[in-house]
């Protein structure tokens, strides 16, 4: 007996620890999902909100940022102020803009349009900061009229300080680029209603100084949901503070979704490359769909001629789970 006892007990004791040991792994909690600050859901025909989580929510856009810039310049051709073949002589100051860029050289000459597929496809920050140099006069003044540009669209929680989306140079968020999802969606109805914007965002692929082949810059368009059954746009963004944001239109037999996102990360956190925004945002452009009305005709301008015929995205296998970011809520 007593050389049995502490056999057993130790015994008991290993099956206590096991036990305890898969309780507490039973009890472990599930992986953080996905998060994002804000998202929203319009039907661009009637500017409807058909979806929306915290839609009011000011954050930093980042590159989405240079939708706007868009915008102005838009107003600018149309009053023929400038042209697409107007020459930008780049200047030592949009040679220095940093992030994402197709390095421009100073005194480099290039067309308006040239340097707006580097803007749209390339997100470049230093074609940005030339187009509006050109257009404004300075880069202060170009800044003034987006923000006139903004309020004139409703965007009342929106306040712009550079053309590009970079943050300031103290990287406190309050000093850069703010906006929200709503504010947002309101600017992409806007340049999907009255502008040529498509022309540019729906490109996947093209070449900057293509006829100088030892600087040419192959760009590939940032928005990875291009492919998406009816996806031509608009603009994605990404900075650490602003997380992964993303502007996408979709077009559906005459029908047309605006979806706008902001502030995605990764499960926990995690810096992902915008896989869980890109996964997010086309989930919501499905619901978008599915929440409009048969008769809601999108008429804007023509769409470009290279896209073809938009079909429905077929449904989901029989018996797939749904995966739903949020309630249908305010639907109108």
């Amino acid at each position: 007996m007593s050389l049995c006892r502490p056999a057993c007990f130790t015994l008991f004791g290993l099956w206590l620890v096991g036990a305890s040991l898969l309780s507490a792994a039973a009890k472990k909690p599930a992986p953080a999902p996905a998060t994002y600050k804000g998202a929203i859901v319009m039907d661009a025909a009637s500017g409807n909100v058909l979806l929306e989580e915290n839609a009011d929510e000011v954050s930093p856009p980042a590159s989405m940022t240079k939708l706007m810039t868009f915008a102005v310049l838009d107003d600018q051709l149309r009053a023929g102020l400038l042209t697409l073949q107007t020459p930008v002589t780049v200047t030592a100051a949009d040679a220095k803009i940093g992030g994402t860029q197709v390095w421009l050289a100073a005194k480099e000459v290039f067309p308006v349009e040239e340097l707006v597929y580097a803007m749209m496809i390339q997100s470049a920050n230093d074609a940005a900061h030339a187009l509006a140099h050109a257009s404004g006069g300075s880069v202060e003044a170009f800044v003034v009229q987006m923000n006139t540009k903004a309020r004139a669209l409703g965007m009342m929680h929106t306040t712009f300080v550079t053309p590009h989306g970079l943050p300031p140079v103290g990287r406190k968020i309050a000093d850069g680029d703010l906006t929200t999802p709503r504010d947002f969606a309101l600017l992409c109805r806007y340049l999907l209603t009255k502008t040529d914007v498509l022309k540019y965002t729906s490109v996947k692929e093209r070449t900057f100084r293509a006829d100088s082949p030892a600087h040419l810059v192959k760009m590939t368009n940032h928005d990875h949901l291009l492919g998406v059954p009816g996806v031509d746009g608009l603009k994605t963004g990404y900075t650490a503070a602003a997380g992964y944001c993303l502007s996408s239109t979709a077009g559906r037999d005459g029908r047309r979704v605006i979806v706008v996102i902001m502030g995605s990360f990764g499960p926990g956190g995690q810096i992902d490359g915008g896989k869980a925004r890109d996964k997010t945002a086309a989930e919501l452009l499905e619901r978008g769909f599915a929440a409009l009305p048969a008769d809601a005709k999108f008429v804007g301008p023509a769409a470009p001629t290279h896209l073809a015929t938009i079909s429905p995205a077929p449904p989901p296998p029989s018996g797939a789970a749904p995966t739903l970011v949020f309630p249908r809520s305010k639907q109108p």
